[in-house]
């Protein structure tokens, strides 16, 4: 009797298709999505980063009162246009700033380099996570001088296209300039006092808080160099309107100017991020 060996099924010794690896894009995005929640559940990153121009706006609302620029802005009017600047800034520079430099110094981010995940992808994930954050603290300003300070929206499309370049070149320069300013603090705890000191300095000097008309010189040559000045005059050119232009220091908004030099703050960002991040904290080296 002959011996019959059975074939195995087909289906059988036909391999296992290999698992593709998630995109770029795909891995960010869902690292994005991890990014926010810790966020959110971070009672000291909410505060400093997404209350506190929200809290601002409030006070300072509240506590002064009156018209300026000859009686067509109210002075919480004045607030909440420069507090959106702020709050754009506040949830990607010192958001970033802080927060990666406590990733570095809790070992997240030598950890990270040791996985498969693209390094791009931690990046796109924090920049996920800033731009909810910020779209959500800046709808939250409108609503707030809309219903409480009487700020009218712009019916226009040039002025909500205007809106939207300043936001973009803002957020992304800031962004870049969070990332740099990450490698500058020693440890995690040393991180807000570093970061957030002259952010808080950066707002009294660029027109949040106070008008240039009633700032002297030296100061406001100080604040030109930084991008939250031309962020905040870039957004009271689209809430405030030409009534408004009388505050600023040359009579005029200089959208031009703004473009030129948000956009430079981009570049110049970008190459302090590559010149200067650093994946390991300074202990190990």
């Amino acid at each position: 009797m002959s011996d019959t060996v059975a074939t195995p099924p087909a289906a059988a010794t036909r391999a296992a298709p290999a698992r593709r690896p998630p995109s770029v894009a795909a891995a960010g995005w869902a690292r994005g999505r991890v990014e926010t929640k810790m966020f959110f559940r971070e009672k000291d990153a909410v505060v400093f980063t997404f209350a506190f121009p929200i809290v601002m706006l409030v006070i300072f609302g509240s506590i002064f009162q009156g018209r300026l620029g000859g009686g067509a802005v109210t002075v919480s009017q004045l607030y909440t246009a420069g507090l959106i600047g702020a709050g754009v800034m506040a949830a990607s520079f010192q958001n970033l700033g802080i927060g990666i430099a406590g990733d570095r110094d809790d070992g997240t981010l030598k950890r990270l380099a040791g996985t498969p995940l693209p390094r791009s992808s931690y990046f796109i994930g924090k920049i996920v996570s800033v731009l909810i954050v910020a779209a959500v603290e800046v709808a939250i300003l409108l609503a707030i001088g809309v219903f409480a300070y009487d700020l009218t929206l712009p019916s226009d499309m040039a002025n909500w296209v205007t809106f939207a370049w300043v936001f973009v070149l803002g957020i992304t320069g800031c962004s870049l300039l969070g990332v740099a300013v990450s490698s500058l603090p020693r440890s995690a705890k040393s991180a807000s006092a570093v970061i957030s000191l002259p952010f808080v300095v950066l707002q009294f000097i660029s027109g949040v808080f106070i008008p240039f008309t009633q700032m002297p010189e030296w100061l406001t040559r100080i604040a030109a160099v930084f991008p939250l000045k031309w962020m905040c005059q870039g957004f009271r050119s689209v809430f405030l309107g030409d009534a408004g232009a009388a505050l600023e220091t040359t009579g005029s908004y200089e959208l031009d100017r703004v473009a030129l030099v948000l956009a430079a703050w981009v570049a110049g960002g970008l190459i302090l991020c590559l010149t200067t991040f650093r994946w390991k904290s300074r202990r190990d080296g």
